[in-house]
């Protein structure tokens, strides 16, 4: 009997943006409003299944779409209520997740954007294939 194995590999089509601060999440997301003219939203925590033993973790998440492109912008919480979203960036307070289409100029001026608010101190780049625990950011 022949065997046929079926390989596939998830496409990772968003662009990570890690934030390192010391403020709460609503603050952070009220500076980023305020500076860089977003309109984060607060919504229903995340609930995703990583936890130790499989348990569920709680992620406090933020919503904006750029509704011209459709760009959607999530600002994620790395630590949650029993663990790290992404656990081998423990020094990232935040994510942000781009998803859909955004020129790259505009990504670098988020990131400038943001780098500019003396609360934050660094916004960097974060190529997803890179990342161990990659599939956390599938959601």
């Amino acid at each position: 009997m022949n065997r046929k194995n079926l390989k596939f590999e998830i496409d990772f089509d968003f662009i990570l943006i890690a934030l390192t601060t010391s403020l709460k999440d609503y603050r952070t997301c009220y500076l980023i409003n305020k500076n860089l003219n977003f309109n984060f939203v607060r919504q229903d925590d995340l609930k995703l299944d990583i936890g130790p033993g499989n348990g569920e973790v709680l992620f406090s998440i933020y919503q904006y779409t750029w509704e011209t492109t459709e760009t959607e912008f999530n600002f994620i919480g790395n630590k949650g209520s029993d663990g790290y979203l992404v656990p081998e960036m423990r020094e990232a307070d935040y994510f942000i997740l781009i998803k859909n289409y955004i020129d790259e100029s505009d990504v670098e001026s988020i990131i400038s954007g943001l780098n500019k608010i003396p609360e934050i101190v660094a916004a960097v780049k974060i190529e997803p294939k890179k990342i161990k625990s990659r599939e956390n950011l599938l959601f």
